[in-house]
C-alpha cells in the first residue's frame, strides 16, 4: 500500500503513543477516501472486535477509512476483565479517545492529508464517542452509535455539535428506550435506525450488514458536507 500524501491508499499497523499509554491500532485509508472513522469499542472488546472490523471493512469498500485501536493497554484489559474497572469509566475512555483523535489529526497534518473525521461507538464506547465529539467539535464531523449507551454521555449530549446517528437492534428493547431518551437530549441533526429482529450484538443473519450499510450512508453524506482530501 502507498503511504504518500494526497489521495493515495494508506494502511498501517501502529502504536499510538500517548502520555499515559501506548495503544495498538490499525489504520486503513482507501485511495480517494471521503474521511476516516475512529472506532470506540465497547465493554470487554478491542481493536480486533469482529463486528467493528466487519463494519470497517464495509466502510473501506465505500471509500471511507478507519482507525481501530485498543482503548486500554494489555494490563488495563486484564484488570478490566477481572474487575470491570474501566468499561463504565466514561471520562477515562473519553480522555483516551480524544488523545488518539489528536494523535491522528497530527499524523494527517504531517502527511499533508486533509480528511474529515468521525466516530463509530459501540456499547459504552458510544458514550465516550459522544463526549469526545462534544470536546472536539472542530475535528469530529459526525458520530454513529451501534447498540450504544449514549445515555452514559449524560450532560455532554446537549453539547454535541456533530450530526449523530443511533443504530439499535429491534429486540434490544431496554437499549432502544435509552437511545430514544438520549436522542431527545441531542441538539443537532440526529436519527435512530432500528434493525428489525436484531439483538444487542447484531448476530442475526443480515443484521450487521444493515448496520454497516446504514453507517456508511450516514458517514458518506456528512463527510461530503464537511470536505475531503
Amino acid at each position: 500500500m502507498k503511504t504518500a500524501s494526497g489521495s493515495d491508499a494508506w494502511e498501517e499497523t501502529l502504536v499510538i503513543a500517548l502520555k499515559d499509554a501506548r495503544l495498538r491500532g490499525d489504520l486503513r485509508v482507501p485511495a480517494g477516501a471521503a474521511g476516516i472513522v475512529i472506532f470506540a469499542h465497547g465493554s470487554g472488546s478491542g481493536r480486533l472486535s469482529p463486528r467493528n472490523r466487519f463494519v470497517a471493512g464495509y466502510l473501506f469498500k465505500k471509500k471511507i477509512g478507519s482507525l481501530l485501536f485498543d482503548l486500554l493497554t494489555e494490563d488495563e484489559e486484564t484488570r478490566d476483565a477481572m474487575t470491570g474497572a474501566f468499561r463504565f469509566d466514561i471520562p477515562f475512555l473519553t480522555r483516551r479517545l480524544t488523545a488518539a483523535t489528536d494523535w491522528l489529526a497530527a499524523r494527517l497534518q504531517a502527511r499533508k492529508r486533509e480528511l474529515p473525521l468521525g466516530y463509530f461507538g459501540a456499547s459504552t464506547g458510544a458514550a465516550a464517542a459522544l463526549t469526545a465529539a462534544a470536546e472536539k467539535p472542530e475535528l469530529i464531523k459526525t458520530v454513529v452509535s451501534r447498540g450504544g449507551r449514549p445515555d452514559l454521555a449524560a450532560a455532554a449530549l446537549a453539547e454535541v455539535r456533530a450530526p449523530t446517528f443511533l443504530i439499535v437492534g429491534g429486540n434490544d428493547t431496554v437499549v432502544i428506550k435509552l437511545n430514544q431518551d438520549a436522542c431527545r437530549e441531542l441538539r443537532v441533526e440526529k436519527g435512530i435506525h432500528i434493525v428489525p429482529n436484531a439483538t444487542h450484538l447484531f448476530e442475526e443473519p443480515g443484521a450487521l450488514e444493515e448496520v454497516a450499510a446504514a453507517a456508511a450512508q450516514w458517514f458518506g453524506r456528512h463527510f461530503a458536507a464537511g470536505g475531503g482530501a
